[in-house]
Parts: structure tokens; sequence; C-alpha cells
């Protein structure tokens, strides 16, 4: 299973930086909402993937007995989704002015001058 996830990981960090350096501003988008889920995959694999009880112990015990499941990674993980949805929906909103002011998703045609203002 890990060794799995460590593939996909991969493969999502590879095609995200490839995205990233492409020219266009949707796939440079698409590159960084790549590079954020493979780093949503890679904590979930550093938190152990242990199928435990959760971490509640027990009335009249101090320590716990059994395996349990490590919450924060997935408290991480949570809140790093919801910020990245934040995130994707203001960058969708601010990709979609753009295009309409410059009138192209290229780049180099953000701060290149026209021919006729020189």
């Amino acid at each position: 299973m890990e060794l799995i996830l460590v593939c996909l990981i991969g493969i999502l960090y590879a095609s995200g930086m490839y995205m990233i350096l492409r020219r266009s501003m949707v796939k440079l988008l698409l590159g960084i909402l790549l590079l954020g889920n493979g780093t949503n995959i890679l904590i979930f694999l550093l938190g152990n993937l242990t199928a435990g009880k959760p971490p509640v112990i027990p009335p009249g015990l101090k320590v716990f007995n059994d395996i349990y499941a490590d919450p924060i990674p997935q408290a991480l993980i949570l809140t790093a989704i919801v910020i990245s949805f934040g995130l994707t929906a203001f960058a969708i909103v601010l990709l979609k002015r753009v295009y309409v002011l410059v009138d192209s998703d290229d780049l180099d045609d953000l701060n290149t001058p026209e021919e006729e203002d020189i």
C-alpha cells in the first residue's frame, strides 16, 4: 500500500512541476493543485497507516493500551484541503479577470508591450 502511495506522490509532484513550468495560467493553477494534492498524500503517508481505534482514553485509564490512529495528520490534511479550496476559488476568479483584460492566458502577454505602444 505504501509503495503505491509513494508512486502516486511521485507522479503528482512530477506532473505538477511540469504543469507549473508551462506558459498558460490555467496550467499553472492546475500544477499548483497537483502539488497540493501530492503534499496531502505525503502528509497522510508520513502519519503511518494504522488501522486502529480512535484516540479516546477510556474512563479510569491514564494511557492508551491499544493501537490508535493518529489524528494530527488527518487534521492537517483537512485544513490544507479547506485552504486550497479557498485559494483555488480566488485564483479562478483572478484568472477569469486577467483573461478578460488581456484576452489571453499566456504569461508572456502580461508584461510585454504591444508593438504599437513602443
